[in-house]
């Protein structure tokens, strides 16, 4: 006689699903799609971008469905169009190309990596050593340290910034990339100061305010939680940080672009779920997920709001 099959066991019900507050879109995301958008309603398709206006896929493409072209290059960009140059900002070769290819340029850069390229503009006159904190390759730095390329280092770890040094070190200054960790860049930020002590810095933090929010909301939220998951791209510097933190906290944390991307042996056990998302990330595919996790059991959906937001940068003069 034939056993009779076990049936598959139900899905293991989950308790609270709690998203943090603030989540997703920063004001200068938020500034760099509006310009894109505005773009394309004012002078119609196609409206070119220099490198992903925002690091995430899913507003990558839905730009594209109206028009938008994405290039890497100028040289892909034809005589005469109109380009757009990303919320990450650009070296200042890139504005001295698209004149000379006459270019309409409407810049997306944030406003506070604009403050950062002010700032190394100032160090460099001032004859500084600056030391920018910041991963080797991304876009955010490759666009800072064209603006002063001779006077810039890289710091990117504590051992290198042991391993430092300056011409005159009583002549030198340190900038950060706007997405980092709060922890790590204070720790980089501790050794330089050690090591010279006439280092000077900005008056406030370069780490940019919607950077701080995401990752304090993320150590509020890991005290309510079992794992948390991060809405984002793998190309995202803060959404990758966000996970960081996370982990610090001794929480299961992942990063997803989606729903789809859950993986069901990440919740065996699980009974709180935290939920956040990188500054780039659309609140859609954040309630996407929410309820995707929702339908697994009976789950209590609740917010945790650490700090509220009003934050708002005004559009370029030609959109506005």
């Amino acid at each position: 006689m034939n056993a009779k099959p076990q049936e598959a066991a139900p899905p293991e019900e989950t308790g609270d699903i709690v998203l943090a507050r603030p989540r997703g879109f920063c004001a200068g995301v938020e500034r760099a799609i509006a310009i894109v958008e505005r773009a394309l309603d004012r002078f119609g398709a196609p409206i070119y971008v220099k490198h992903a206006i925002v690091h995430n896929r899913h507003v990558v493409e839905r730009l594209e469905r109206r028009g938008a072209i994405f290039v890497e290059t100028l040289e892909e960009v034809p005589t005469g169009s109109r380009v757009i140059f990303s919320a990450h900002g650009v070296p200042p070769e890139a504005h001295r190309q698209a004149e000379s290819r006459g270019l309409a340029v409407l810049d997306a850069t944030c406003p506070l990596v604009t403050k950062v390229h002010l700032e190394a503009r100032r160090y460099s006159n001032e004859g500084r050593t600056i030391f920018l904190i910041g991963h080797v390759g991304h876009v955010e730095v490759v666009g800072t340290r064209g603006e002063a390329p001779d006077a810039i280092q890289i710091i990117s770890t504590v051992e290198e910034a042991e391993r430092a040094q300056a011409d005159n070190p009583e002549r030198v200054a340190f900038l950060t990339q706007t997405t980092l960790s709060l922890d790590d860049t204070r720790a980089i930020v501790e050794v330089l100061r050690r090591r010279f002590p006439a280092l000077s810095g900005p008056a406030k933090d370069d780490i940019c305010y919607a950077t701080q929010n995401r990752q304090n909301a993320v150590l509020a939220l890991s005290r309510e939680v079992d794992l948390i998951l991060v809405v984002g791209s793998e190309k995202s510097s803060n959404s990758n940080r966000l996970v960081e933190v996370a982990r610090t906290q001794g929480l299961p944390a992942y990063l997803v672009e989606s729903h789809a991307d859950v993986r069901e042996e990440w919740l065996r056990g699980i009974r709180r779920i935290g939920i956040t998302a990188g500054a780039s990330a659309p609140e859609d595919v954040v309630q996407a997920l929410a309820e995707a996790l929702a339908k697994r059991g009976s789950a209590t959906l609740r917010e945790l709001e650490v700090v509220r937001e009003n934050v708002v940068f005004a559009l370029p003069p030609q959109l506005r």
